[in-house]
């Protein structure tokens, strides 16, 4: 027998655990933990959807929230997407969404690729402020007496300026841009190329993946943020629809439109339960993350993993 093959039994049982082929009582047991976790996620959902299209009858019968689907009832969305709070809420809520992202994203790609590069001006002590805001945070009150001192109040801005960078956001994205090589940015400048346009044109097409879930980071914020609302907006018509939400949940509001009959073609004139007028405004906040999250999905991991550790 060689010296090898006394060896090759010795480094195969040495292999990791976690690189052995699965048993059949483990691969059972993923595959039950796996399918425990898939029903605890939608089950719920489940049943706040067939919940938001129950009629009031169907939801008295099932004593509040309803699993089984009988009489199919969508005067809940009906009453939301008519004109009242709800609606205003929803573009409220989107137009913040869109200019918070377009916004941020600006932001924190300039000045990530900034601090990203050697010989910045005050490099080092802006970066240690932006780095220092992991330990220090100013507080309710002082955040609240800038943002009333700057004539924010009741203003959407206020909604969208106290966030619009994120510390942790910034130092993924300048540890990508960081990874990239050199020799990429010293032939730009050779042929020409400014800050700007070696930005435009070179980083940004390489960080599309890190871009993309920083992007999706900071739209799920805007989107679910309901306590700056609180803070700054007293207008109605200025809420968010998280802020809306949590009126009607949270605090036990009740709609405004609810009590008043809808006409339903095929269905005639039906009232919409309360309850189910709560459930159709949670549907509303999560639809656009479902509809959203899987094109950004294919970057996540990678995104996350490369502006993380590389640099």
């Amino acid at each position: 027998m060689s010296a090898d093959t006394a060896i090759r039994p010795r480094r195969n049982s040495l292999r990791p655990a976690w690189e052995e082929k699965p048993t059949l009582i483990g691969q059972f047991g993923k595959g039950t933990i796996l399918t425990l976790v898939v029903a605890a996620v939608l089950i719920p959902l489940w049943t706040v959807l067939v919940t938001s299209l129950s009629s009031e009858k169907t939801i008295n019968e099932a004593g509040g929230y309803v699993f089984v689907p009988r009489e199919f009832n969508p005067a809940a969305y009906v009453v939301i997407f008519s004109g009242g709070q709800v609606t205003d809420a929803i573009l409220v809520s989107t137009f913040v969404t869109i200019v918070g992202t377009a916004l941020s994203l600006v932001v924190t790609v300039l000045a990530a690729y900034g601090l990203s590069r050697p010989g910045t001006l005050w490099h080092r002590s802006i970066l240690f402020y932006f780095l220092l805001t992991f330990l220090i945070y100013p507080g309710m009150i002082p955040s609240y007496l800038v943002v009333t001192g700057l004539g924010l109040k009741d203003n959407l801005l206020a909604l969208i300026l106290p966030t619009a960078i994120s510390a942790f956001n910034l130092v993924v994205l300048r540890a990508f841009f960081m990874s990239i090589p050199g020799e990429l940015y010293d032939s730009a400048r050779i042929d020409g190329a400014g800050e700007l346009r070696i930005l435009w044109r070179i980083v940004l097409p390489l960080s599309k993946a890190v871009t993309a879930v920083v992007g999706l980071f900071y739209a799920v914020g805007y989107w679910n943020a309901f306590f700056n609302a609180i803070l700054y907006i007293d207008r109605n018509d200025l809420q968010p629809v998280q802020r809306v939400l949590q009126q009607f949940i949270l605090a036990g509001q009740s709609p405004t439109s609810s009590g008043t009959a809808v006409a339903i073609p095929g269905l005639g004139s039906t009232m919409p339960p309360s309850l189910a007028i709560k459930m159709a405004v949670v549907v509303v906040t999560i639809v656009p993350a479902l509809i959203v999250y899987p094109f950004i999905q294919r970057h996540f991991t990678k995104g996350v993993i490369i502006g993380a550790v590389k640099g």
